[in-house]
C-alpha cells in the first residue's frame, strides 16, 4: 500500500529544493531558443487574492510547458509598489508608505512561493526601490531632452478644502465630493508634466507583427480615435477666429449655431454683459464634472447662450454661440459647428432650446423641412441647400467641399485624434520624484544624471488633508541650481505609477543595474517579451503606454525593435459564487491561503485552470474543487499502488499494447495542441480521460509491458506544468532522475496515434440513421458498401435504389434517395 497523498508535505519539500537548486534561474544560453514569458506584476495590497492566482498559475503552467519544449525560459516577478493606497495607509495608520509596502511585499512573496510557480526570484524588481526609480527619472530626462516631456497647464480634480488634487477614486458620489472631507470637488488648472504620446498616434495604430487579441487592438484604435475631415475657420462678429474640426464638411451649410467648451478662452470675449452671470454659473458647474460624466450618452444636454454670434464662412449666415459641457477642450479645438439636422446630439440640443434646424443632406424619406424631422438624418444622401454643391452625393461632397474650402482660404484637410498627451504629474508623495529643478535665474533645469536618483525623504510628515508632504519638506524642496549654484527648488510632483510599468519588462533583464538601464548583451538575447499575459482592462492605459515607451526608446537608440511584447493573452475575471465581482463588502471573497492549506497548491492551480476557458473567466464553484482533489488522488494511486493484473476473457496482448499506445499519443497530441492555445480546461479534461483509461488498463497484463511505463511517464510529463509538485514527487518515487521539470516534452508517435477503427456516420438524405465501425484506412467503395448494409440504412432503403452515395473520408456516408 502506497503512502497517502499529502500535498502540504510534498509541496513545501519541493519548493525548498527548487529554490536551493535555483532550478528556475534563467541564464543566457545561445544554443537554445529563448522565451521571455511575463505576467503582469501585482500591486502589494497585502494579500494575494484568488484573482492573482487565476492570472498567474495558468501563466506559470504555460511557461513551464515552453521550458519542457526546449526553450530557455525567463519568467520573472516583481511588485508595482507605488500608489495611492500606501499613502492613504500612511495617513490613517501613522505608518510610512515604504514600511507598509515592504511588509505587504514580504507577505505576498511567501504567498507567491506557495503557488509553486517557476518565478526567477533573483530578477525581482520593486518599483519603490530607489535603485529602480532612478531609471524612471533617467528615462524622463531622455524624453525631456528629445522634446517628448513638456510642462503645461492641465486640469485636475481639486478639493478646495484639503487644498490638494485628487485621484479618480478619491472623488465619490454623483455630486462629486472629496472622500476625505466631503467638499464639492472642482476642476483646477495646474502646471504639470506630460509625455507626447500623440507624436506616435499613427504608429500606435499599426499592429503589424503583433499577435494580440483583436479586442485590445479595437480598444486601442478607438481610444486613439483617428478621424479625417476638415478644419474650418469661423469668425465672431468681433473678428475673433473660431477653428472647428469636422468629419462632415458636406454639412457646413446646415451649421445653425456654434458650441464652445465652457473652458474655451473665447468664452469671456464673446459673452455679452446680460449673459455673464448665467455663463459664469454654468462654467462653475462644468468645472466640477469629469469628462466621462460630461460626455455620457444618457446625460441630458444642457447649455447657455453667450449672447455672441459667429459668421458661417460658407454662406455668411449669422449664427448664435453657445457653451455646453458636452464639448471638451481636450478634444479637437474645443469648439464645434452644430448641424442639428444631421447630428442627433445637436438635434436634441436644438429642439430643447428652439434653435434652427436646416436640412442640407436629403435622404430618400427625409423631410426637406427641419421642423418636420423627428430624428437627425446622419446617413449618406444628396446635398441640398448647399449653394454650388446642390445635387452632389454627400460621400463625394466631403472631398469636394474640403478642396473648395482650401481654395477659398477658409479651411483645409485635417486629421484629428481622440488621444491626448499623457499627463504624468501627480501631487502626491508615494511615487517617483520628477527630476527637475527650478532656478529663479536659470529657469527649469534637469537634475544631472550623476545626481540620480532624487530620493523620496524618509522623514516626510503626512497631513490629514492628503496634501503632498514634499511641498513642506524643506530638505527635499530646497536645493541648489546645478548650473549657477544659486538657491533653487525641486519639482514636488511625482510621476504617474503607469510610468513604472511602461518599461518594467526591461528592468528584469539586469535588475537594479547601477550603470545602465539594462546590460546590452542580455537585452539583445532576451528582448522583446515573447508572451505577455494579463487583464484586458489595461488595454488603453498600461498596454498603450508600454508600446509608446518602447517606440520612444527605439528612437532614443535604447532598443532595436518597435513593440514591447510580441504576443498577448488576456485572461478573464474570476467571480464570486454569486456571479458578482469579488469584494469584501459582498462577502464573496475566496481566500487562496485557506484553500492551499486544505487542498494543496496543485489542486488550487488545476481547479482554477479547469473552471472555464481562461480567456472568459467565470464564477467560483466551491464544490468543483473536490473533483480535482479526487483526480490527483487517483493519479497518485495509479502510479504508486501495486498492480495485480489478470487477463480478462478475450484479452489480446498485442491489441492491448496498441490500444494503450494509441491513447497515450493521442493524449500527447491533444495536450500539446491545447497548451499552445492556452486551453487549460480542455488539457485537464484530456488528462482525466487518459487517467481513467489507465485505471481500467491497470488491472490487465498490459501493466507489465514497456507501453505501460511509456504511458505513466507521459502522464507525469504532461501533468508537470499544471501540478508541478505532485509530478515531481511521483517522478522521484518511481526512480526517475531529478527533475521532471528538466525533462523534454513527450514526442508524439504519429503512427501509434492513428486509430485502428473509426466511426462512420450513415445518413439518408442528410439525416443520421446509423453509425458503423470500420477500419481507419477503409477505401471509398468499401465504405459505401458497408453503409448500404448498415441496419439503419437497410431498413430505410427497403429495396429502393439510391440516386447517389456520397462519402466524406473518415466522417460519414450520405445516401441520397
Amino acid at each position: 500500500m502506497a503512502e497517502r497523498y499529502n500535498p502540504q508535505e510534498i509541496e513545501k519539500k519541493w519548493q525548498a529544493r527548487w529554490e536551493a537548486d535555483k532550478l528556475y534561474n534563467a541564464e543566457m544560453d545561445p544554443s537554445r531558443p529563448k522565451h521571455y514569458a511575463l505576467t503582469m506584476y501585482p500591486y502589494p495590497s497585502g494579500d494575494l487574492h484568488i484573482g492573482h492566482w487565476y492570472a498567474m498559475a495558468p501563466s506559470d503552467a504555460r511557461a513551464r510547458y515552453m521550458r519542457m519544449r526546449g526553450y530557455n525560459v525567463m519568467f520573472p516577478m516583481g511588485f508595482d509598489a507605488f500608489g495611492l493606497p500606501a499613502e492613504n495607509a500612511a495617513i490613517k495608520r501613522k505608518i510610512h508608505p515604504y514600511s507598509w509596502t515592504m511588509a505587504n511585499i514580504e507577505r505576498m512573496r511567501g504567498q507567491l512561493r506557495s503557488m509553486g510557480a517557476m518565478f526567477d526570484w533573483d530578477r525581482e524588481v520593486v518599483t519603490c526601490d530607489p535603485r529602480y526609480y532612478k531609471w524612471n527619472q533617467w528615462l524622463f530626462l531622455r524624453l525631456y531632452e528629445a522634446g517628448l516631456a513638456y510642462k503645461t497647464f492641465a486640469p485636475v480634480d481639486w478639493c478646495p478644502n484639503c487644498n490638494t488634487s485628487l485621484a479618480r477614486e478619491q472623488v465619490i458620489g454623483e455630486d462629486r465630493r472629496c472622500e476625505r472631507c466631503g467638499t464639492l470637488v472642482i476642476k483646477k488648472d495646474l502646471d504639470q508634466w506630460l509625455f507626447r504620446i500623440t507624436n506616435y498616434a499613427d504608429e500606435l495604430l499599426d499592429f503589424s507583427g503583433l499577435d494580440w487579441p483583436e479586442r485590445v487592438k479595437v480598444m486601442q484604435t478607438n481610444w486613439i480615435g483617428r478621424s479625417e475631415g476638415a478644419e474650418v475657420r469661423f469668425t465672431t462678429e468681433a473678428g475673433y477666429p473660431i477653428v472647428v474640426f469636422t468629419t462632415r464638411p458636406d454639412t457646413l451649410w446646415g451649421a445653425t449655431f456654434m458650441v464652445l467648451a465652457p473652458e474655451h478662452p473665447l468664452v469671456e470675449k464673446v459673452t455679452t454683459p446680460p449673459q455673464q452671470a448665467q455663463v459664469a454659473a454654468y462654467q462653475e458647474q462644468a468645472r466640477r464634472m469629469s469628462e466621462i460624466e460630461r460626455q455620457a450618452k444618457d446625460k441630458e444636454k444642457t447649455g447657455v447662450f453667450t449672447g455672441g454670434f459667429a459668421i458661417n464662412p460658407v454662406n455668411g449666415a449669422r449664427i448664435p454661440i453657445w457653451i455646453a459641457d458636452y464639448v471638451l477642450m481636450s478634444y479637437g479645438t474645443g469648439a464645434i459647428m452644430a448641424v442639428p439636422a444631421h447630428d442627433q446630439r445637436d438635434f436634441e440640443f436644438a429642439r430643447k432650446y428652439g434653435l434652427k434646424i436646416q436640412v442640407v443632406i436629403q435622404g430618400e424619406n427625409t423631410p426637406a423641412n427641419g421642423e418636420e424631422m423627428e430624428l437627425a438624418f446622419d446617413a449618406e444622401g444628396v446635398m441640398i441647400n448647399s449653394g454650388p454643391f446642390n445635387g452632389t452625393p454627400s460621400a463625394e461632397g466631403i472631398r469636394k467641399v474640403t478642396a473648395w474650402l482650401e481654395e477659398q482660404g477658409i479651411g483645409k484637410f485635417a486629421v484629428n485624434y481622440r488621444l491626448r498627451d499623457w499627463l504624468i504629474s501627480r501631487q502626491r508623495y508615494w511615487g517617483t520624484p520628477i527630476p527637475m529643478i527650478y532656478c529663479p535665474t536659470c529657469g527649469a533645469l534637469p537634475v544631472p544624471d550623476q545626481d540620480l536618483p532624487v530620493v523620496l525623504p524618509q522623514d516626510a510628515e503626512f497631513l490629514p488633508t492628503g496634501e503632498s508632504p514634499l511641498k513642506y519638506h524643506l530638505g527635499f524642496r530646497y536645493t541648489t541650481c546645478p548650473q549657477c549654484g544659486g538657491p533653487a527648488e525641486r519639482d514636488t510632483d511625482t510621476m504617474d505609477t503607469f510610468v513604472d510599468s511602461s518599461w518594467y519588462q526591461y528592468a528584469y533583464i539586469t535588475p537594479y543595474d547601477p550603470e545602465r538601464l539594462f546590460e546590452p548583451a542580455a537585452g539583445d538575447y532576451w528582448l522583446p517579451v515573447d508572451q505577455y499575459t494579463g487583464g484586458v482592462e489595461h488595454a488603453t492605459m498600461h498596454l498603450l503606454y508600454t508600446r509608446f515607451f518602447t517606440k520612444a526608446m527605439r528612437d532614443l537608440g535604447l532598443v532595436k525593435y518597435d513593440e514591447p511584447m510580441l504576443k498577448l493573452f488576456n485572461q478573464g475575471i474570476i467571480l464570486g459564487e454569486d456571479n458578482e465581482k469579488m469584494s469584501k463588502s459582498r462577502g464573496n471573497v475566496v481566500d487562496p491561503d485557506d484553500l492551499v492549506s486544505r487542498y494543496g497548491a496543485d489542486v488550487v492551480r488545476m481547479f482554477l485552470m479547469f473552471l472555464s476557458s481562461w480567456n472568459q473567466g467565470g464564477p467560483w464553484n466551491s464544490r468543483g474543487i473536490e473533483g480535482i482533489t479526487r483526480f490527483l488522488g487517483r493519479v497518485w494511486e495509479l502510479v504508486l499502488e501495486p498492480a495485480n493484473p489478470t487477463a480478462p476473457a478475450g484479452y489480446h496482448s498485442d491489441q492491448a499494447v496498441r490500444d494503450l499506445r494509441r491513447v497515450t499519443h493521442q493524449t500527447i497530441q491533444r495536450v500539446t495542441r491545447d497548451l499552445e492555445d492556452f486551453g487549460f480546461n480542455t488539457t485537464i479534461a484530456a488528462l482525466m480521460e487518459f487517467s481513467n483509461m489507465l485505471g481500467r488498463a491497470r488491472s490487465t497484463p498490459v501493466v507489465e509491458t514497456p507501453a505501460w511505463q511509456e504511458a505513466i511517464e507521459s502522464l507525469l510529463l504532461l501533468l508537470a506544468p499544471l501540478a508541478p509538485h505532485l509530478s515531481e514527487e511521483l517522478w522521484h518515487q518511481t526512480g526517475r532522475p531529478y527533475s521532471v521539470h528538466q525533462q523534454p516534452w513527450p514526442q508524439v508517435d504519429n503512427a501509434a496515434a492513428v486509430e485502428d477503427e473509426i466511426t462512420l456516420v450513415v445518413q439518408i438524405n442528410g439525416k443520421v440513421r446509423d453509425r458503423i465501425q470500420v477500419p481507419a484506412g477503409i477505401a471509398e467503395q468499401e465504405a459505401k458498401e458497408r453503409a448500404l448494409e448498415a441496419p439503419g440504412a437497410h431498413k430505410m432503403l427497403d429495396g429502393k435504389t439510391p440516386r447517389q452515395v456520397i462519402y466524406v473520408p473518415g466522417k460519414l456516408v450520405n445516401i441520397v434517395l
